[in-house]
């Protein structure tokens, strides 16, 4: 069996804390790997020595760093599908998805190839009676990454990358359940040029979280997840006088009026709903037709669309839509909503809780799952459930179903599909949530502009990449000069002169 190593100072290092977390096989329930998690003194020793290396990197210039980065997507690229099958061997995801998983983080890392330009200072000239003003973006020192098992490289991308543009070094704790892409791409930034020591990746649990969220020398957390464990590192980081930026859960709506196109509205909510296993904090989980006959015909178009998924292994090919969800007590926790559901009174349309694959019997799979006549004091509508199950609540107005939205506790990201401009900008302008889809069903903002939510879906002040990020991983400095203009005489300074 595999042991996998932490990567220290652009090497792999072997862990000595004798303690281990088993890698699964989501398709098959195998353990593929082992992989080491690290004590408080482990990490600690690593944080160290990323801040030596650090100095240097601080000192690159900008341009410099852009270099790196510039060759290091250009290795992403090459090695594409090496990277789309390591997250897929230890996620399940299909190698599509896989690919989009990478591809996203990508385009953070080309947005920071352009890094000299969103690191300029401000300068003023004569603020004042001889006095220009300027201010400087300098870098935290050392930060961390704490990034969860649904995109095993662009979420580590999206937190490497301008971290490490704005000349940090980061110490990157990935998910314990998918842990050798993070690796894979550290070796490539060092391959693109990065010094040995600007990128850590330490492996661990709660331990090894507490360890750096309570090291004096991390400057800065950031931080993607659930929401009781964002809640909670953001507050621990805060109490040791760090930035966080913690992103938390989600239980994202999707309005459809009855102008909307509905084949395609249907489409949408399929691909939103399910792909990925229904892993990803930016899935459509609750679709909320308004009007009985939008309901009624929204239902009927869902399920032919859905009873045509099909679900198993991504080594069975690119036509399959989804694999398995992530461990056997994800599988278990989506069942038991899906049973409580049922006795709560919800319409069961299509139930995955059977689900069986011929071969793979020991899999998490769990079958794509329909409810219609759900209400929000239901279970399934008031968790998160991170799986295959779609739930479809009916509104008799927009302004039921736009409530209905804004009342939920999480405000990650919302989508309306309509035909009516007017009810679009009002939905954009008027609901609480962070990001907004316009017939559009996953609203995650291009590479350029900043993604986060609002609510409960996240806690802190500044966003993931885009502006936001060179912001939140650099702090300003702000010089006030005077330069006194002293007249010589006799070979002497006139200091009187200067006064």
């Amino acid at each position: 069996m595999q042991e996998l190593k932490h990567y220290i100072d652009g090497v792999a290092v072997a862990g000595t804390s004798g303690r281990f977390s088993d890698v699964y096989n989501p398709a098959t329930g195998e353990v593929q790997a082992r992989v080491p998690l690290a004590t408080p003194a482990e990490v600690d020793a690593i944080v160290a020595k990323a801040a030596e290396a650090q100095k240097g990197w601080a000192a690159t210039n900008p341009q410099r760093r852009a270099r790196v980065m510039m060759k290091f997507g250009q290795l992403i690229n090459e090695h594409m599908d090496e990277l789309a099958e390591l997250i897929s061997r230890e996620h399940g995801k299909t190698l599509p998805d896989a690919r989009g998983d990478v591809q996203r983080g990508l385009e953070v890392v080309e947005v920071c190839m352009g890094a000299p330009s969103m690191l300029k200072g401000e300068f003023m000239d004569s603020g004042g009676p001889g006095i220009d003003l300027y201010s400087m973006r300098q870098p935290l020192g050392v930060v961390a990454g704490i990034t969860p098992f649904n995109f095993p490289a662009m979420i580590p991308l999206w937190k490497m990358a301008p971290a490490i543009a704005c000349g940090n070094a980061m110490v990157l704790k990935p998910s314990e359940r998918t842990p050798s892409c993070a690796i894979r791409l550290a070796e490539l930034f060092v391959e693109a040029g990065l010094p040995a020591g600007i990128l850590q990746v330490v492996h661990g649990d709660k331990e090894a979280v507490d360890a750096l969220l309570d090291n004096d020398t991390i400057q800065a957390v950031g931080f993607v997840g659930s929401t009781p464990i964002a809640q909670y590192i953001y507050g621990r980081a805060a109490t040791n006088g760090k930035r966080a930026q913690c992103f938390g859960g989600a239980k994202n709506h999707m309005i459809i009026m009855p102008d909307a196109d509905m084949d395609k509205a249907a489409d949408a909510l399929v691909g939103s709903g399910f792909g990925a296993a229904g892993e990803r904090c930016m899935a459509i989980s609750v679709a909320v037709p308004v009007g009985k006959e939008t309901a009624d015909i929204l239902i009927e178009k869902l399920i032919p669309r859905i009873e045509k998924l099909k679900v198993g292994p991504y080594t069975a090919g690119e036509d399959v839509d989804y694999g398995p969800v992530i461990t056997a007590a994800s599988k278990d926790k989506i069942n038991g909503l899906i049973t409580s559901g049922v006795e709560q009174g919800a319409t069961l349309v299509t139930d995955g809780r059977n689900f069986s694959l011929q071969g793979y019997e020991d899999g998490y799979f769990v079958g794509p799952t329909l409810f219609d006549n759900v209400t929000a004091d239901m279970e399934i509508y008031k968790q998160e459930i991170f799986g295959p199950v779609l739930s479809q609540v009916r509104a008799e107005t927009y302004e039921e179903a736009l409530k209905l939205t804004m009342d939920n506790e999480y405000g990650n990201g919302t989508s309306i599909f309509t035909a009516d401009g007017d009810t679009a900008r009002d939905f954009a302008s008027r609901v609480n949530v962070g990001m907004v889809g316009i017939n559009f069903p996953i609203p995650v903002p291009l590479s350029y502009f900043s993604f986060g939510g609002w609510k409960k879906s996240a806690f802190g002040d500044l966003n993931q990449y885009g502006p936001d990020a060179f912001k939140f991983y650099t702090k300003t400095k702000t010089v006030t000069a005077r330069w006194f203009s002293g007249i010589k005489e006799g070979g002497e300074f006139n200091f009187k002169a200067m006064e």
